[in-house]
C-alpha cells in the first residue's frame, strides 16, 4: 500500500492515535492531499469527516472555502472541527458562514466561530454589528465577545447602547471591548 494511502487508511481506521498522527503527517504534505480529504468530507461516516476536517484544518495548502461547507454538518463535533479550522485558514470569505454559525444549537461551535471572526479582525464587523441589531440575545452576546476582541472602534456606539441593556454578559462583553478600546470609565445606568 502506498504511504498516501495508508494515511488515509489511518486517518479512518477508528484509532485515534492513528488518526491523529496521519492529521500530523497529512497536515506536513504537499497540496495532492486536498482532493483525498474533501472527498472524505462527503462520507457516510461522521468520524471519517470529523478527521478530514481536521485534516484540512491542518495542511497548509487547505482555504477557508474548503472548510466553510463543514460548518453546515448535520454533525456538530464537525461542525466544531470546521469552525477550528477556519481559526488558521483566515479569510474574510469565511466572515457570513460564521456568524450564521454564531446561532448554531451546539454550544461549542459558536464559540469557536467567534475565534475565527476575531481572527478575521476587523472584515468581520459590519457583519457582526448587523448581528447586534436584531439578533437573539445568546446571538448578540456571542458577538459582542468578538466585537470587544476585535477593538474596533465603528463597535463603540453598540457597546455604549449596550451598556443600558439588563443583560450581564452583554454588559460585561461591553465593558471588555470599552476597556480594550482604552474608554475606561464608570458606567452608571440611571
Amino acid at each position: 500500500m502506498p504511504a498516501f494511502q495508508r494515511l488515509l487508511s489511518d486517518l479512518t481506521s477508528g484509532d485515534e492515535t492513528r488518526a491523529q498522527s496521519a492529521v500530523e503527517t497529512l497536515g506536513a504534505s504537499d497540496a495532492s492531499v486536498l482532493a483525498p480529504l474533501l472527498r472524505l468530507t462527503h462520507s457516510s461516516d461522521r468520524d471519517h469527516r470529523w478527521w478530514a476536517v481536521c485534516a484540512l484544518g491542518h495542511t497548509p495548502h487547505a482555504r477557508a472555502e474548503h472548510l466553510l461547507p463543514s460548518l453546515n454538518d448535520p454533525d456538530p463535533e464537525v461542525r466544531q472541527a470546521a469552525a477550528l479550522g477556519l481559526c488558521t485558514h483566515v479569510d474574510e470569505s469565511a466572515v457570513p458562514g460564521l456568524v450564521v454559525t454564531l446561532s448554531d444549537t451546539d454550544p461549542m461551535a459558536p464559540g469557536l466561530a467567534v475565534n475565527a471572526l476575531v481572527k478575521i479582525g476587523p472584515a468581520a464587523v459590519p457583519a457582526l454589528l448587523r448581528v447586534m441589531e436584531d439578533a437573539p440575545q445568546g446571538i448578540r452576546i456571542m458577538a459582542l465577545r468578538a466585537l470587544a476582541e476585535i477593538k474596533d472602534q465603528r463597535a463603540i456606539p453598540i457597546m455604549l447602547k449596550v451598556m443600558q441593556e439588563d443583560s450581564a454578559l452583554l454588559q460585561h462583553w461591553a465593558r471588555a471591548g470599552l476597556e480594550r478600546l482604552g474608554l475606561d470609565m464608570v458606567y452608571i445606568k440611571p
